[in-house]
């Protein structure tokens, strides 16, 4: 049975309990922001035996790090394919002469799926980043059968960002269940709604906005992303 791999990117078994994917409109949009909050969440207010973030390939020192600072070994966290410098995998890989092989992070995927109702899987970049030459993040959350939450900071130029990120995904088939505004400086609710006016976004995007995630000055710290994921719609997401 063949595996998906730069060549094969098709399953061919569908994973038991859907995964949601993390993805953004561009790379430090802040999802494993938004990643480790629904974690933090989900584990505290279920139970963290259910929960699971998974990194898939990662590019440099930094989110898997971070799960761990967070979470230590509370939740089940993992990543498949490390590769040393923070550039597009496939360059990334090029420079490290090592291969893209994503038959083991499918592989490690259906593991963790069937033993946890809810796992998160934080893609890198953006939607449309290349994770080998031939495959960009889109590809393989349509081709693996996620559905995604689309993270988009807040700052100027972003709705240009949010409206092309959803034609991509209309245009791949990628199922974006809805999106997640983050903050990413110090801010109040009206400089928020000007720079990124919701009935704005959905009108052009087609997509509910799930709610706006604070500047957090700490983003290890615990209790305040489950504070922050409790103010989004999270039963929109229908997940777990």
């Amino acid at each position: 049975m063949l595996s998906p791999t730069a060549t094969s990117p098709t399953l061919t078994t569908p994973i038991a309990r859907r995964p949601l994917a993390i993805v953004g409109t561009d790379t430090d949009a802040g999802k494993t922001i938004v990643s480790t909050a629904l974690a933090a969440y989900w584990a505290q207010y279920g139970s963290a035996s259910d929960v699971a973030l998974f990194k898939p390939v990662q590019s440099g020192k930094g989110d898997i790090e971070r799960y761990g600072e967070i979470f230590g070994t509370t939740i089940e966290t993992a990543n498949s394919i490390y590769l040393r410098d923070p550039l597009a995998p496939p360059i990334a890989a090029e420079r490290q002469g090592v291969e893209i092989d994503l038959g083991v992070a499918w592989r490690d995927l259906q593991s963790i799926a069937a033993r946890r109702s809810r796992t998160i899987v934080e893609w890198l970049g953006g939607l449309g980043s290349p994770v080998t030459w031939e495959l960009t993040v889109a590809d393989l959350v349509r081709d693996w059968r996620m559905s995604a939450l689309l993270v988009v900071p807040v700052r100027l130029g972003s709705i240009s960002q949010v409206v092309a990120c959803a034609a991509l995904a209309r245009e791949a088939k990628v199922e974006i269940v809805g999106i997640v505004l983050n903050c990413m400086e110090p801010m109040d609710a009206e400089t928020c709604e000007m720079l990124m006016p919701i009935a704005t976004i959905e009108r052009l995007t087609y997509l509910p906005v799930l709610g706006c995630m604070p500047f957090l000055e700490d983003v290890r710290d615990r209790d305040r992303l489950i504070a922050a994921a409790a103010n989004l719609n999270l039963e929109a997401l229908n997940f777990g």
